[in-house]
């Protein structure tokens, strides 16, 4: 395992050790939560290094907002937002059928993933975080006063507690809970996305959005870097019962994706093209997860691993909004895991399941399944009633009453304000 950084704040003595499956979005925004509250984290992650780029996520309602501002991230994070993410859909020859302002998906503030995941790296390493790259758990053994480790690569090491924010297709979950067979639904979509070079004669623009054409249940666009003119980032979505394949082979991915929008108009072909130079291809089902339990005696869920929605189910929002509050109760009761866990469920998961809802409906949005499809969701949303009751109740329910959690008086970095007990809410100060 890494050390933590030279400039960490030390942990405290004998405070209860955590390993964090998973380095995304959910694990480091836990991470930080717990050094913050004087616990002593650690985040395995099987990917070598950080994972850059990534599409944009997105932030919506008071309550997620508040948090990242508690978090001490909120800053960091208006200097790296996108602007939001323009969507315009054309015909084969490029003429607009629909087009979709920036707040349609990019929420109050919108980021790229891999920005978001590099802030909360950085200031949980600063707050004491340790983090082990290119490593992941390989069993889980609970006893009775913790948890038996063992890592592909590094020696076995026991914590208090772990908590898997691995994602969609959980390590963690699959060691202590079952198979994603018993986890993860199939929406009968797949996705994609990856850069490649600006040279599409698209007049593509940082912060002018995506230009994306469909067939029938397919769906390819491509917008501009938000910071490199000369690059750019495509984007496909196709329809199809689930697949066998190797999730973690990226010629697999390529093939699939080759297969299945062979013959497809307007500048599909130069996209597939760009496949050949890919190195950062993300490829994966629409689906949906759902664990009967967030926890087992000294292990639990968090994020997507927990409740997820590949696309559309205010993923990110969520997995921020879990980790200030598993941090926050386990911080409130660090010898009742048990009692914490249980709280962290019952605060959050009606929340994160009616976010999930969105996910559901993502694939068919993109990728309607028939012209007829296409043709009402092109005539619907061109309406400006339809649009703006839709932009509407997109932020409905979005609100969510939270315990406040000081931080441990050795890592605060809340304004002195801040420390005044009371709910996170769209009415709190």
């Amino acid at each position: 395992m890494t050390a933590p950084a030279a400039h960490a704040d030390e942990p405290r003595p004998g405070a209860p050790t955590v390993l964090v499956s998973g380095s995304g979005v959910a694990g480091p925004a836990l991470a930080l939560r717990l050094a913050r509250h004087g616990l002593r984290p650690t985040v395995v992650e099987i990917a070598p290094a950080l994972r850059p780029g990534g599409q944009a996520v997105d932030f919506r309602g008071e309550t997620q907002l508040r948090v990242l501002r508690r978090m001490g991230i909120l800053d960091e994070l208006h200097r790296v937002r996108t602007g939001g993410s323009p969507m315009t859909f054309v015909d084969a020859d490029g003429r607009q059928l629909l087009h979709l302002p920036a707040e349609f998906a990019g929420g109050d503030i919108e980021v790229l993933r891999g920005d978001l995941s590099r802030v909360l790296h950085e200031a949980s390493l600063a707050a004491g975080a340790e983090y082990a790259f290119g490593d992941s758990v390989t069993s889980l053994a609970e006893t009775a006063t913790g948890v038996d480790v063992t890592f592909r690569h590094a020696p076995p090491r026991s914590f208090d507690l772990v908590v898997g924010a691995d994602g969609l297709h959980s390590n963690v979950r699959s060691l202590a809970f079952g198979p994603d067979a018993d986890h993860v639904t199939h929406l009968g979509h797949y996705a994609a996305t990856w850069s490649l070079s600006n040279h599409l004669d698209l007049d593509l623009r940082p912060g002018a959005g995506s230009l994306g054409h469909n067939t029938p249940g397919r769906l390819a666009s491509v917008a501009a870097d938000h910071t490199d003119p000369t690059r750019a980032r495509a984007f496909m979505v196709f329809a199809s019962p689930e697949l066998a394949y190797d999730r973690h082979d990226p010629q697999a991915h390529k093939r699939l994706l080759r297969r299945a929008f062979a013959g497809m108009p307007w500048r599909v072909d130069r996209l597939l093209d760009s496949l050949d130079t890919a190195d950062d291809l993300y490829f994966d089902s629409i689906s949906r997860a759902d664990a009967p339990a967030w926890s087992t005696g000294r292990i639990a869920l968090l994020g997507d691993a927990a409740c997820g929605a590949t696309i559309g189910g205010m993923g990110t929002g969520t997995a921020i909004l879990g980790a200030y509050v598993l941090a926050g109760e386990l911080s409130r009761s660090p010898g009742d895991h048990r009692g914490a866990f249980r709280r962290y469920e019952s605060l959050l998961r009606a929340y994160a399941q009616e976010r999930q809802k969105g996910g559901d409906r993502t694939g068919r949005f993109l990728a309607p399944s028939s012209m007829l499809g296409l043709r009402l969701r092109n005539t619907a949303l061109s309406r400006r009633r339809v649009l703006a009751w839709t932009l509407r109740t997109a932020k409905e329910g979005t609100t969510l009453t939270l315990p406040h959690y000081p931080d441990h008086p050795a890592n605060s970095s809340e304004p002195a304000a801040n420390h005044a007990s009371g709910p996170v809410n769209s009415s709190s100060a």
